[in-house]
């Protein structure tokens, strides 16, 4: 496989295809973090907005962190 990815030009040598891999794989990790993220935040929003999960104002938040 890395003799085909030179071969074709993408890369001048070994280091370098498995350096793009390593790239590539670190991309595809990032996007995967941020679909879970995203996927729970809408689960949360829609909890809240079914009114599943208590809300708080941002005054009873500083009122419970200063007791």
């Amino acid at each position: 496989m890395i003799k085909r990815i030179i071969d074709k030009g993408y890369a001048g040598n070994q280091t370098e295809v498995i350096r793009q891999a390593i790239l590539a794989y670190e991309r595809m990790l990032e996007e995967e973090e941020l679909m879970l993220v995203h996927r729970a935040v809408t689960v949360e929003v829609s909890e809240i907005e079914a009114e599943k999960t208590p809300t708080h104002s941002f005054d009873e938040i500083k009122k419970l962190l200063k007791s």
